[in-house]
């Protein structure tokens, strides 16, 4: 990624604080952190190789998922190591080249997952409300144009972000008071101008934010009228039942995302501890908890992986 050669007002090296107020409580704070990042990798990359070696798996819903689990994946490796190297080693300092990039790929990423959660609606949508012309609406060139649009829109929409905040002057503190480069907590340090920044990436988090979870909510207000015409409880229960892993993915994607948002905007100063956990919530729960839903809730998944999990038995035996 290459930036504007105005490096006499960007620093070389940026500071992350970590979680301000709670430094010598790092080495436990990392521990949950470590935890999930171990989920995050082993699940996301268990569902990558069983969607890609299970032909039953090579359908609509479990593309996005592949997707899903693809972006979980890259969010945990662009966060988690240097957040666990500031819990464990103090390791604070960030070259400002590093920042930018983990900019870009923090809001990219973040981007492209409520793409696809947009996509596993539309997926959804489709399966329930007209399940005769899944095959024909949802084909596989579909499908790749629909996950391509989504690649495209999460970059197009962010590719911004660093080239902003690298134009900025910073002649005061470079220290950032999260553990990683988010973008307006960088912009924050500037000591020049900033309305540009702050409308660009309001404009960005309200078409995210807002017209995503509308598109969504209308997805699903739709899903829900379809399913209480289904004539028995049965075939009510077992068509909700498909959509349990997508609401719940849904929740712990937007949910926190939500609280960070008001906390940011609306608390408190000396909240600062709590914006910094809330923010990384945003980045840990999806990765971790994604592919535990949906090994759980999704009969294929489950079966196939149960059995790899005989088969390897009874041949260790």
């Amino acid at each position: 990624m290459i930036f504007p050669n105005n490096s006499h007002l960007f620093p070389h090296t940026f500071f992350l604080a970590g979680i301000p107020g709670l430094a010598a409580a790092h080495i436990w704070i990392s521990l949950p952190f470590c935890f999930m990042f171990l989920l995050a990798v082993l699940g996301n990359g268990i569902l990558l190789l069983l969607i890609r070696t299970e032909r039953s798996l090579h359908q609509p819903m479990f593309f996005f998922l592949a997707m899903l689990s693809f972006v979980d994946l890259v969010l945990s490796l662009s966060t988690l190591p240097k957040m666990l190297a500031i819990f464990w080693f103090g390791a604070t300092a960030i070259s400002s080249h590093s920042c930018l990039s983990q900019m870009f790929f923090i809001h990219a990423f973040s981007a492209m997952e409520s793409g696809v959660l947009v996509a596993m609606a539309l997926d959804r949508f489709v399966a329930i409300c007209n399940p005769l012309r899944y095959a024909i609406i949802l084909t596989p060139v579909v499908v790749t144009k629909i996950g391509g649009l989504v690649m495209l829109r999460g970059v197009g929409l962010t590719i911004s972000f660093p080239s902003l905040a690298h134009r900025l002057s910073y002649c005061g503190s470079h220290t950032i008071a999260y553990t990683y480069c988010e973008h307006m907590a960088v912009v924050k340090l500037a000591c020049g101008a900033t309305t540009v920044d702050n409308l660009y990436a309001f404009a960005v988090a309200i078409f995210l934010g807002v017209g995503d979870v509308a598109f969504i909510a209308y997805s699903y207000g739709q899903i829900v009228r379809t399913v209480m015409r289904f004539p028995s409880p049965e075939a009510r229960a077992k068509a909700g039942s498909t959509c349990t892993a997508h609401v719940c993915v849904i929740l712990f994607f937007y949910g926190p995302g939500f609280l960070s948002v008001v906390m940011q905007r609306f608390g408190p100063p000396a909240a600062s501890a709590a914006k910094v956990i809330l923010a990384n919530l945003y980045l840990l729960f999806p990765p971790a908890l994604d592919p535990i839903v949906y090994g759980v809730k999704t009969k294929q998944i489950r079966e196939r992986l149960f059995t790899i999990l005989s088969f390897n038995r009874i041949d260790s035996t």
